[in-house]
């Protein structure tokens, strides 16, 4: 379809190209206006209304155009994304420094994980008997009064109706 629009560089309607595209390009007549509608969305074509008809057009120099700024864009986005790899791996760089592998460190490293490791017991003895913790056992007792409270207060509330 645009094969048509660059090779004649000419000005459309809808009717007309209905007509020229299956002869010269062997698109079916039906599918005519739907292609046209999308090279139109994608700012393939460009369209206007003049009067009562709608008239089609693409020129080969806004094409070129398009893939030239596409390229711009492409190219400075290249750039910034170099950039940012190139900080990147400074970045990494700089961070290794001090984190050689000694043995002093392979020893601390080893010494950190067996806390680690340590910690979680602790934390898992701890989970055992917390139904023994003072403050566990008060916030049970307080749930308890509450609890317990409720029942007088229905029947109180039951027999004041009467």
């Amino acid at each position: 379809m645009m094969e048509i629009f660059f090779e004649t560089k000419d000005v459309f309607q809808l009717k007309d190209l209905e007509k020229i595209a299956p002869k010269e390009k062997g698109i079916t007549s039906v599918s005519v206006k739907e292609i046209l509608q999308s090279l139109v969305d994608d700012g393939m074509v460009d369209t206007d209304r003049i009067g009562t008809s709608n008239y089609f057009w693409a020129f080969p120099s806004k094409a070129l155009h398009a893939r030239k700024r596409k390229l711009e864009e492409l190219e400075s986005q290249f750039a910034e994304s170099s950039q940012k790899k190139e900080a990147l791996q400074k970045s990494i760089e700089k961070s290794k420094i001090g984190r050689e592998d000694t043995a002093e460190r392979a020893a601390l490293i080893e010494e950190l994980a067996a806390l680690r490791q340590k910690k979680e017991q602790l934390k898992a003895d701890i989970d055992k008997y917390r139904e023994c913790d003072p403050d566990v056992v008060e916030e049970m007792r307080k749930n308890i009064n509450r609890v317990g409270s409720r029942p007088q207060n229905w029947t109180y509330i039951y027999f004041e109706g009467l």
